[in-house]
């Protein structure tokens, strides 16, 4: 791990004037040091400029404001107002000057705490804010920043109700965004009529943040268009709540939003909001087909309304929140020509506070300095992507995907013994088949611990043991043409690196990380609100195979993904699963495998029979995001692994480290505690 710092040491100045004429100098001189360098110096170009932490956090304006939503979710008869809790600095408001403003809006922050430490907001008898969760305000508030932390619409001390990603968290939180540009009221106490405006100290540029329920509540905001959002930095977040719920029809939870709604509203809110919660129930039947509610919570055809820019941080093995939610909003973002960078982590549902601090905090330090304060500090023309590739070992990629990287469709071919099929370029005959019975008591984690072995509960293609590396990035796909012998059938889709590895073990407590004992400090303090926040280290675990992307989906949608029908036996269907996105590297000597099966124990339910399929390998396909495309993958396979590569070999035995089945967070709590 990399020391921490209490502060950027980067050399710079703020953006506004420092208070006091002998710091004002100091500043002045400072710039002209680097405007008119001595005499026979070469010139040097001026250092990225960093806002530096010179107001005083002790002396803050900590407030409470509610903002009027114009909804009324409750039914009370008066306008919702949702609580903001304020955290600003004091000086540049005395001199007449504004700040930009940091926002999360969360419904975690009293029904279950937010990050590692799982911190709840804390007041004092007059119900003024004390103590606000994370380092957000601690460390940029001196840096000239306020900081607002949102109760979402029904959560703590905000009227209305949960909706669980539909208008009533968006607009309640978009409200305030409107707020702090002076398009929305504002009020001192919940239920009464003073005004409270932000416009005296607020420049109204607002940059979102958070992880998990939180980011969604981010990219929703995003997706309106809203005025005066000039960043967000969705960690772990959700794009489309249909597929947090299901995947192409295939159930991935056994409850639905209702139940999440109902753990994350305020007392007052579960006693007046019955009638959300069957709207919930009513608008998203378990059948996994798709509704108007879904639609409404879909942010990711909405994408080309997007005025802000957009850090996402996303770990590839988190089973919480897929990357399949990163996916579709990256692309759209793309095509909207939206100003995008990204983190890509081998952890689950994890923080970069968590697991990258001594980088990520610098990094969004310049993210918010660059979208924020207008510094012209390099950060947007620095690489797009960082990619871990092993536990704290990261890369670069100034796009992300790499330019080089095109679509290349592998194909598998039937077993010529008792082990698995052949994947490569070419096409199986007409004719050929692979055939598995489901069965919902075993995982992705046992089927390619067995790869190599012709068990019933599978069909497993794999590459020859390649010679030279070979990198996918971005997202996938697998067709199958399919028949059951039942009127049901769930399928799965896995893409495997066969080979030993020392990986994050993200299915252990920490989804990658081990909390230690000491603690580092980022931003100041006060005695009800430290910036001290316990360290943490990876948690790793040696492992003889990686499932890196995975898919999953009802064979009833093969006509209509919105809709599911009862499957004809003995009658093929056609039908493609989406791969969630990845960026793996499997190394020279280690093998590439495709898995179909079908319920993936622990991530999607089963279907209510028991079906065995066979498959038409003639048409059944994987179009693969290959860096280098097909030459890549002919290159890889053409030749001999090196003598020194790591081979992979037959497993009969879950890897070490790893339990059979990945452990699985429920809708309940999405972000419980972190």
């Amino acid at each position: 791990m990399r020391p921490h710092v209490h502060v950027n040491k980067t050399p710079g100045r703020a953006r506004w004037p420092r208070p006091g004429r002998t710091l004002a100098l100091t500043a002045a001189a400072a710039l002209l040091s680097v405007l008119l360098p001595a005499a026979g110096a070469t010139a040097r170009p001026a250092p990225p400029k960093v806002s530096q932490p010179v107001y005083d956090y002790a002396g803050a304006v900590r407030e409470s404001v509610w903002v009027d939503t114009g909804l009324d979710g409750d039914r009370d008869g008066r306008a919702d107002r949702v609580a903001v809790d304020i955290v600003r600095p004091r000086e540049p408001a005395a001199a007449g000057r504004k700040v930009p403003v940091i926002m999360d809006a969360s419904p975690y922050y009293s029904c279950c705490g937010r990050g590692n430490e799982s911190q709840k907001k804390t007041y004092d008898a007059n119900g003024a804010p004390v103590g606000l969760p994370l380092y957000y305000d601690n460390y940029f508030v001196p840096r000239g920043y306020a900081f607002a932390a949102v109760d979402l619409a029904g959560t703590s001390r905000s009227d209305g109700c949960v909706d669980v990603g539909g208008r009533s968290d968006v607009l309640s939180a978009k409200a305030v965004v409107d707020w702090l540009n002076g398009r929305a009221r504002g009020y001192t106490t919940r239920t009464g009529s003073t005004p409270a405006r932000a416009t005296g100290w607020s420049t109204g540029a607002t940059g979102m943040i958070g992880k998990s329920w939180d980011g969604t509540v981010a990219n929703g905001v995003a997706a309106t268009g809203v005025r005066g959002l000039k960043t967000i930095v969705p960690i772990g977040a959700i794009s489309s709540w249909y597929d947090y719920y299901f995947s192409q029809g295939a159930p991935l939870y056994d409850s639905g939003p209702e139940w999440l709604s109902d753990y994350v509203n305020s007392p007052a809110a579960r006693a007046r909001c019955g009638h959300v919660q069957q709207a919930l129930v009513d608008g998203a039947p378990r059948s996994g087909d798709r509704t108007p509610l879904w639609d409404e919570r879909d942010y990711v055809p909405d994408a080309r309304k997007v005025r802000a820019s957009v850090f996402a941080v996303h770990g590839q093995q988190d089973l919480n929140v897929r990357t399949n939610h990163l996916g579709p909003w990256w692309n759209a973002l793309a095509e909207a020509g939206v100003e995008r960078k990204l983190w890509l982590s081998q952890t689950g549902h994890v923080d970069p506070f968590d697991f990258r601090r001594a980088d990520w905090v610098p990094t969004l330090h310049r993210w918010f300095d660059h979208y924020l304060l207008g510094y012209d500090n390099g950060v947007d023309r620095e690489p797009m992507a960082d990619v871990e590739r092993a536990p704290g070992r990261w890369s670069t990629d100034k796009v992300w995907p790499p330019r080089t990287t095109a679509t290349t469709t592998l194909r598998p071919r039937p077993a010529t013994g008792q082990g698995p099929g052949g994947l490569g370029l070419l096409p199986a005959r007409p004719g050929a088949t692979a055939a598995f019975t489901d069965d919902p008591a075993l995982s992705e984690a046992d089927w390619a611990a067995h790869v190599d072995a012709a068990t019933p509960e599978k069909a497993a293609f794999v590459s020859r043991p390649l010679g030279r590396d070979l990198r996918l990035a971005g997202s996938g796909s697998v067709t199958v043409t399919a028949a059951p012998s039942t009127t049901s059938a769930h399928l799965s889709a896995v893409l495997v690196d066969l080979g030993p590895a020392t990986i994050r073990d993200y299915t252990a407590a920490g989804e990658g990380i081990t909390t230690l004992a000491h603690r580092t400090c980022w931003g100041a303090s006060t005695p009800g609100d430290s910036a001290c926040y316990k360290e943490t280290e990876p948690k790793t675990a040696e492992v003889g195979h990686t499932v890196f992307s995975r898919g999953w989906a009802d064979l009833g949608t093969w006509a209509d993904p919105d809709r599911g029908r009862p499957l004809t036996p003995g009658k093929a269907r056609r039908i493609t699963i989406d791969l969630a996105h990845a960026d793996h590297v499997v190394p020279a000597g280690h093998r590439l495998a495709l898995i179909v099966a079908g319920t993936d124990r622990g991530l999607i339910d089963p279907p209510d029979t028991t079906p065995s399929l066979t498959l038409d390998l003639a048409r059944t396909s994987a179009r693969l995001p290959l860096v280098g495309g097909p030459a890549a993958f002919l290159r890889a396979t053409a030749v001999p692994p090196p003598p020194d590569a790591h081979r992979s070999a037959p497993s009969s035995t879950p890897p070490p480290g790893l339990p059979a089945a990945p452990r699985r967070d429920g809708p309940a709590i999405p972000d419980a505690g972190r």
